[in-house]
């Protein structure tokens, strides 16, 4: 009777590989989560660089992760058994105090953080003739360290600011985003959104603050703008990787000058021109936060009709992530000409891209957490 038993379960174990093996490879893939607002692994490509760098093994553990069948279900299931178990954890989420919710961050490894500073020196270097401002913007983690969980950890950001700021040169300036985010931290207006990976609104302007005034601008005070309220119905990346409920949503405001200045923007990947920095479309949508810009995109241009006495200077270059989405528009005010560069998805030549265009002011603004797991950071120093 044992035998039987065993047998059943080993015929049932077997049938079951097999369903997920084949619903694995007939189902229909989406290379980008709603759920996640993150884009998911691509097939991974064999050669033999990859092999033996051991990227082609590691593309297709996420490729297989990333495209397990019905995912996202499996993911919302194990999050309620977690909230059931009292759990403060899920999906590398933590469920924090006053509402926040905070991605896991560990000691990165300092090896592959020095070759990405390294090829940021690199860059700098062969255009000794460029201004070039390196602002390394902290999580909400980073920030606020006291509002995990109990007994919750992380790995101090400032730690690794610190780290790769003693790594860089003399051919650019460095700003710290502990410098000018620790100060407002217990201000009333929220800094950080409770449920997304981003900075609000009032945290992007205290980086143009920032950036300004080392850029020795006439920095437009808060009073100059009117702030309206957007939405309040956003519940960001944090709350759909972890699935936690019962959480209040955030809103998302936007800061319009009182003297506007119009704005276009050039969409390199599409080919295509919209007028204004905003798409309203997307605060009918999961991902709220691509209200600014319309989302990620390769390579954008942002032409502005500035007034001649407002102008700072004539061009600009933004190498980024998804941080800066928010503060290009207040940079819009000061700068005609913008041009705009995730080296997530970019693969030309920026050398070459600055040549061409005339370029030789250049700010790179990321978060920490993205900085250090970033690859294509590495760009830079070709």
């Amino acid at each position: 009777m044992n035998k039987r038993v065993d047998q059943l379960y080993i015929a049932g174990f077997v049938t079951i590989l097999f369903i997920m093996l084949f619903l694995f490879l007939l189902l229909p893939k989406s290379y980008f989560s709603d759920t996640e607002n993150r884009n998911l692994q691509k097939v991974p490509q064999f050669t033999w660089d990859n092999l033996w760098s051991k990227t082609f093994s590691e593309q297709t553990e996420n490729y297989i992760t990333d495209h397990f069948p019905f995912r996202d279900k499996w993911v919302a299931v194990k999050s309620t058994m977690e909230q059931l178990r009292l759990q403060q954890e899920n999906n590398g989420i933590y469920k924090g105090q006053n509402g926040y919710l905070f991605e896991k961050f560990n000691q990165p490894n300092y090896e592959s953080v020095q070759k990405y500073t390294d090829a940021v020196n690199k860059f700098a270097t062969n255009h000794t003739d460029a201004n070039i401002t390196f602002m390394l913007a902290p999580t909400s983690i980073g920030l606020y360290p006291e509002r995990l969980p109990w007994l919750a950890t992380a790995y101090s950001q400032s730690k690794v600011n610190g780290f790769i700021s003693e790594q860089l040169g003399n051919n650019l300036s460095f700003i710290d985003g502990f410098d000018y985010l620790r100060p407002a931290a217990n201000d009333t207006t929220p800094i950080y959104y409770r449920t997304d990976h981003h900075w609000t609104t009032y945290g992007a302007y205290l980086a143009y603050h920032a950036y300004a005034e080392k850029m020795d601008w006439r920095v437009k005070d808060e009073s100059e703008f009117t702030v309206d309220t957007v939405t309040d119905s956003f519940l960001g990346s944090y709350q759909t990787r972890s699935q936690f409920n019962r959480l209040d949503a955030d809103s998302i405001q936007v800061y319009l000058p009182k003297w506007p200045v119009i704005s276009e923007l050039y969409i390199a990947d599409t080919d295509e021109t919209v007028s204004g920095l905003y798409d309203s479309s997307y605060l009918d949508k999961k991902d709220k936060y691509s209200y600014f810009l319309g989302g990620v995109h390769a390579l954008m241009t942002i032409t502005s009709d500035i007034k001649p006495v407002d102008i700072e200077q004539q061009k600009l270059l933004v190498l980024k992530d998804s941080y800066a989405h928010s503060v290009l528009p207040f940079l819009a005010l000061h700068v005609p000409e913008i041009h705009v560069i995730d080296l997530r998805y970019y693969n030309g030549n920026i050398s070459d891209y600055m040549t061409e265009n005339g370029i030789d002011e250049v700010l790179m603004l990321f978060n920490t957490s993205t900085f250090v797991d970033n690859r294509e950071v590495l760009k830079l120093g070709y």
